[in-house]
């Protein structure tokens, strides 16, 4: 198996997951006491939210920069950023090392694509959901999207930074992400895009009535395919 290097604790949250989905898979396809060749960097998220929050990206890429580097010397083969919103640095990432950098958008980009997907609702934080730079590699693998909604970007927004980046699950920001899906089911499209790390342990992605395109399980198995060869 090669050693994969995972770029974590935007939030530490999202990262567990992370962690759980990729062991759980290496353990299922080789059996036994097996478990995945990791190396991780568990970035403190306070710096980088700060720097995020006067939009300051040079400032936001300087830890996640440093951090790929260190992953290579730590002779990972490739690496994933485990958030969404920190791919808006995806490219400083990539130019820092010289092993793959897996982008989150193009994994689930491809997902849709081999499922016939065309047309769907992007669902994340504020810059995920205003921004080009997730939307433009969603629409690259011929995935038609919604136009943004600022209000709803603000409140899943105030859910992943006040509730979910610490671990604290709101029955209430619960029963709003039901709520925001089933309004998104009666517009025209054939799935929605949980573009946040987080909003899985809110989301029942298996129990909607729109197809859940969930990213950080499909961005973590991308790792387990590197991983397996």
């Amino acid at each position: 198996m090669r050693k994969l290097g995972l770029i974590g604790g935007m939030s530490w949250a999202s990262t567990a997951r992370y962690y759980q989905i990729i062991n759980e898979a290496v353990q299922r396809a080789r059996g036994g006491l097996h478990s995945a060749p990791l190396a991780i960097e568990s970035l403190d998220f306070a710096a980088v939210a700060r720097c995020v929050s006067d939009d300051d990206w040079d400032c936001a890429s300087g830890p996640l920069v440093a951090a790929a580097r260190r992953l290579e010397a730590a002779e990972a083969g490739a690496l994933l950023i485990c958030a969404n919103s920190m791919h808006r640095v995806h490219d400083r990432v990539q130019a820092a090392v010289s092993i793959p950098v897996i982008h989150i958008a193009d994994v689930v980009g491809q997902a849709m694509k081999a499922d016939g997907v065309t047309s769907a609702a992007l669902l994340g934080t504020r810059n995920v959901m205003m921004e080009k730079f997730y939307r433009q590699r969603l629409v690259g693998h011929g995935i038609s999207l919604l136009p943004p909604d600022a209000g709803l970007a603000d409140h899943i927004n105030s859910i992943m930074y006040d509730e979910l980046s610490v671990g604290r699950i709101n029955k209430a920001s619960e029963r709003f992400m039901k709520t925001a899906l089933t309004d998104i089911a009666k517009q025209d499209v054939q799935a929605a895009v949980l573009a946040c790390t987080e909003l899985e342990l809110i989301v029942d992605v298996k129990a909607n009535v729109l197809p859940i395109y969930d990213c950080t399980s499909i961005h973590a198995k991308a790792g387990v395919e590197f991983i397996l060869g």
